[in-house]
């Protein structure tokens, strides 16, 4: 029984396992699966071993995965699969049910049930029911999550300070808040080196959690505008929300193949008639300075460090931005503050 499900379920994960000891400091030593009943600490062959269906043998490397990448939010690992565009969330298990929120292609949700053509998932703020064709289970999940899954810094404290160099010492490249999230391109023993939109920071190890991370759901509530904004401002939010996930290339201004963040916003507003530089720096003397807290959906945020302004973004309404991050992310939406914002401007005439 062992050798079979050691082919058919293993070598199906193997690059995420091998994925895993290369990317997680974490060693393979695991907590043993509640599911096969092992109390004491064993390693992931050990768990595998004692297995007896090919069900345990999923759990087990689920198990074994969840914990090696510190996956909090998942017990029971599911990725979305869809072509393009995104997947809705409903409040119960049919086409009638309301619609609570949104998840994108190969965005990671926890599987709490299966029902036939539906299978209810919770991520991020958001739980309800997708149809079963758009969700990969099981060994399925493990493979994909192995090209998906990235190191990730969580600042856990205000006011943090990113260093330009591994000290105290060197100059201070930006001020970024609680609960955001940064690329890691290496982990030192005191501090990480993180992607900060194309520049190299650091941030001192003490005030980050290191981990994993997967996209997740948005809910409606984190799609909603406020009052007041014009029909304008809400369809050019939407058009840029829509090519979340495409790729960022440098000089780049494809909405499709890639752009990079002046080149994403100047696409963007083109689509509406309005002209705009293909420079952060020229696109923040476009317009009409405003303070962030008069930001409505359409306005032009940006951020920069010691040489000036560097990086350009959408505000898109509820607290959160939509740019062209860098290559490792690409297009996607953040916390309007996951940067300390430097100007923000209003280039749309209400």
């Amino acid at each position: 029984m062992w050798n079979f499900l050691n082919k058919k379920v293993i070598n199906g994960a193997g690059v995420l396992l091998a994925g895993m000891m290369a990317v997680s400091a974490v060693p393979m030593q695991v907590e043993a699966s509640g599911a096969l009943g092992i109390s004491t600490q064993v390693g992931i062959s050990g768990e595998l071993a004692q297995a007896e269906s090919t069900e345990a043998v999923e759990s087990a490397v689920n198990h074994a995965v969840l914990n090696a990448f510190h996956l909090d939010g998942y017990s029971n690992l599911g990725i979305v699969n869809v072509a393009e565009g995104k997947v809705n969330i409903r409040e119960s298990a049919s086409t009638e049910g309301k619609i609570v929120g949104k998840i994108g292609n190969n965005a990671g949700c926890d599987v709490l049930d299966e029902d036939g053509e539906w299978i209810h998932v919770k991520s991020g703020k958001v739980e309800g029911y997708i149809k079963s064709d758009y969700v990969l289970t099981g060994s399925d999940a493990l493979n994909q999550a192995s090209s998906l899954l990235k190191k990730v810094a969580d600042v856990n404290t205000e006011g943090l300070k990113v260093r330009t160099e591994p000290s105290t010492e060197s100059e201070v490249l930006d001020i970024v808040g609680s609960d955001q999230s940064f690329d890691v391109l290496e982990e030192l023993d005191e501090w990480v080196k993180i992607d900060l939109d194309g520049d190299e920071g650091y941030l001192y190890k003490d005030y980050v959690n290191v981990g994993a991370k997967l996209e997740e759901a948005l809910s409606i509530s984190e799609l909603m505008y406020g009052s007041g904004v014009s029909d304008v401002r809400v369809a050019l939010s939407n058009f840029a929300k829509q090519y979340i996930g495409n790729p960022y290339v440098w000089g780049g201004t494809s909405l499709t193949k890639g752009a990079d963040c002046s080149g994403f916003v100047l696409s963007v507003f083109r689509n509406y008639g309005i002209s705009l530089p293909h420079s952060s720096r020229a696109q923040a003397n476009c317009g009409t300075k405003i303070s962030l807290s008069d930001l409505k959906p359409g306005d032009l945020i940006f951020y920069g460090n010691r040489s000036g302004i560097n990086h350009v973004a959408i505000y898109a309404g509820g607290g959160q931005v939509v740019h062209a991050s860098n290559p490792r992310v690409g297009i996607t939406v953040s916390n309007v503050y996951y940067r300390n914002p430097v100007k923000a401007v209003r280039v749309i005439k209400d």
